[in-house]
């Protein structure tokens, strides 16, 4: 009677294990990507990167986000009526429960692959669904910029909600007609240009005819390339001049600064808008990558105008009167933000004092958290600088670069284990162009050959 009562509470142990294994490998969540991903035959890890790269896989509760999506899918008005016919399930249903949802955008995005002719050889390999994941996002102005985000979720993979996707490095058949966003017509250096609808915002010749005397903090409650793609359609009626991704800080212009955007209503006129990645409700979201890359450009935007960098200059869409909007809401780090705008990373060093006397900050590039860095010019003698300032490991010796090469000759680095910053490096060069770049931590830039003349 011993033995058997040892042997039951043995079975009972080991029963308990495995109950926990398998509630440590599953959930509610995973098994609905699972099943609409073999009921679809579309890869079970680039859904859920999908389903990541849109909303964290967050169904809101059913609220639809600010271009209209729901779910964790983020059903437009037409995939989710694509979506309802395709699955035989009603609408409402598609927007609040999410297991519909994910079965859902698992059959729109099979129809996608479908209408492009994929067979069953191509469905089994992720690389080949990039153009039926850009036709997914609805948009064909911002199909690549959509895609790219799915796939960078699928190969640095993350676990959310249940749901875990190992990172699995994948090089997506972009096709022939892929053209990545264009760096031009910009007014902050290294920001990506794609415009918004003329149907979005009023033409104007700013500061000429309007002071610029605010900078608007949004949350856009979407996606990057979701909000891109609601600015680029006309009946929006709403813009801002910047976007700002999450994952990296990559950051987009839309509306040129001369221009009012339509983002904060009666302070339209005397503001620049910059909208960030994300919902104000999960602070995944804001990661310091995102931090950041936005202080830097509104620091940059505050240089130009002469604007104050204080909070009262500096303001959440919420805190502009007459606006019924709540973001950036209580998850957004305002301390952290402002730090990073007045310089307040604990780096004692600037770009100016590294370069010396007569040398201004033409442009910069966020290398992550680590560090960021910084192309100089002095009008003075015509020379270029290259400096990286460090932001993480203060104090602390760590690799980092500096380099600068004019056109025509040779390449000049710096690079070492350095505790505040790399550089400067020097060089003159008049009438040619130049290429610049460093690096802190494991991230690395390279610019192409700018700044001619």
């Amino acid at each position: 009677m011993k033995l058997r009562i040892l042997l039951l509470a043995g079975l009972l142990v080991m029963s308990g294990q495995q109950a926990a294994t398998a509630s440590a490998e599953s959930s509610p969540l995973a098994d609905a990507f699972d099943r609409a991903a073999s009921g679809y035959d579309v890869p079970r890890d680039l859904l859920a990167a999908l389903a990541y790269a849109e909303t964290h896989l967050d169904g809101h509760r059913g609220e639809p986000s600010a271009s209209g999506g729901y779910g964790l899918m983020h059903l437009v008005p037409k995939a989710l009526e694509e979506a309802a016919k395709l699955t035989s399930t009603p609408a409402d249903r598609l927007r609040t429960d999410d297991a519909a949802n994910v079965l859902g955008g698992a059959a729109v995005l099979r129809a996608k692959a479908d209408a492009l002719g994929m067979d069953a050889s191509a469905r089994k390999d992720p690389a080949r669904w990039y153009a039926a994941i850009g036709a997914y996002g609805g948009a064909k102005s911002t199909a690549n910029i959509y895609a790219d985000a799915v796939y960078e979720a699928l190969s640095s993979g993350f676990q959310a909600k249940g749901v875990s996707v190992k990172p699995q490095p994948v090089q997506p058949e972009r096709g022939e007609d892929y053209t990545p966003f264009a760096a031009a017509a910009v007014d902050y250096p290294g920001a990506l240009w794609s415009a918004a609808s003329t149907s979005n915002y009023t033409a104007a010749n700013r500061p000429s005819s309007a002071a610029i005397n605010k900078i608007v903090i949004h949350v856009a409650q979407g996606s990057y390339a979701g909000t891109i793609s609601w600015f680029k359609n006309p009946a929006a009626k709403v813009s801002s001049h910047y976007v700002v991704r999450s994952s990296d800080g990559q950051i987009t212009q839309m509306v040129r600064e001369k221009d009012v955007a339509w983002h904060v209503k009666g302070a339209n006129t005397n503001s620049v808008g910059i909208e960030h990645e994300g919902y104000i409700s999960d602070a995944s979201w804001f990661t310091d990558q995102m931090y950041r890359a936005s202080a830097a450009l509104t620091r940059n935007i505050a240089d130009r105008y002469g604007i104050a960098k204080t909070r009262s200059n500096i303001v959440g869409h919420v805190e502009v009167p007459g606006n019924d909007h709540t973001d950036p809401g209580p998850n957004w780090d305002w301390n952290k933000y402002m730090s990073y705008v007045t310089g307040g990373s604990g780096n004692p060093h600037t770009p100016e004092s590294v370069c010396g006397s007569g040398f201004k900050i033409i442009d910069s590039q966020s290398l992550g958290s680590a560090g960021t860095v910084y192309l100089l010019y002095n009008p003075a003698n015509g020379n270029n600088c290259v400096v990286t300032i460090k932001h993480t490991s203060l104090g602390t010796a760590t690799a980092t670069s500096a380099f600068l090469e004019v056109q025509g000759s040779p390449r000049t680095t710096d690079s070492g284990n350095f505790a505040y910053y790399a550089g400067p490096v020097r060089a003159a060069a008049p009438d040619k162009c130049v290429r610049w770049g460093g690096s802190a931590g494991s991230s690395t830039y390279t610019s192409p050959f700018e700044h001619c003349g």
